[in-house]
């Protein structure tokens, strides 16, 4: 299938500011995480998947310590989950995902970028229903009938398997994620996950020229300069 969902996530840090960002959306991520599911690690698996990702991605040790301190004291932001989508430059589909304390403001903002990059927001469910909402789990490996075989032990409702390079890939619904990546440690214990994350995978692709890629970058980079979002997922091939 090929799925090359990496290049649908915007989250790449170029400069010394824009990786502050980045530190600053995971910080906010594991403080949700851990005030939601518990601070302690072995016992919240989100919580311990999310700092392993935020470790390959090189977000500081205290970046990480400081939100989980946060968390324990109990008091802090109220954050909540917030997705807007709609139809970025050349028409392509874009999922934004959000994480607010302030609703009225992050939509307002969200929208903003929408307005000025000659794109337009939609309702809930205008795009939605184009896009997979896929646990991804991606390690080293080739026996792809093992995994298949672990997962199905597991009830694992598995949408897809990839092997190649040396790499087996895992789509599954994002409800299966803690069901799946407990069912692989069990039957694996030396997996190391080089992607674990859940994400909205198109259905299909757009295909973007001209004028519209330059306003593309302009859009995702604008989004991505929003306190709020945390990750944009869309559908445009240049």
């Amino acid at each position: 299938m090929g799925r090359a969902f990496q290049n649908r996530k915007e989250s790449i840090a170029k400069t010394a500011a824009a990786k502050s960002k980045v530190y600053s959306k995971y910080g906010r991520e594991i403080y949700v995480v851990a005030k939601q599911g518990g601070v302690e690690p072995d016992a919240n698996l989100q919580l311990r998947g999310l700092i392993d990702r935020a470790k390959k991605d090189q977000v500081p040790a205290h970046v990480i310590e400081k939100a989980i301190e946060k968390a324990k004291g109990g008091a802090g932001e109220d954050y909540a989950p917030a997705v807007y989508e709609g139809f970025g430059p050349g028409n392509c589909m874009v999922m934004v995902e959000c994480l607010t304390d302030n609703p009225a403001r992050t939509f307002g903002e969200v929208r903003n970028c929408f307005t000025k990059t000659k794109s337009k927001i939609g309702a809930p469910g205008s795009v939605a229903h184009m896009f997979d909402h896929c646990m991804i789990l991606a390690f080293a490996g080739d026996d792809e009938d093992a995994v298949l075989e672990a997962l199905m032990m597991a009830d694992v409702d598995v949408t897809d398997i990839e092997a190649e390079e040396g790499k087996i890939t895992v789509f599954a619904p994002h409800t299966e994620w803690h069901k799946a990546k407990t069912a692989l440690q069990d039957a694996f214990p030396e997996i190391d996950f080089e992607v674990d994350e859940v994400q909205y995978l198109p259905q299909v692709t757009t295909t973007i020229s001209g004028d519209d890629v330059a306003m593309m970058e302009k859009f995702l980079d604008m989004l991505n300069d929003c306190d709020d979002v945390q990750n944009v997922y869309h559908n445009c091939s240049p």
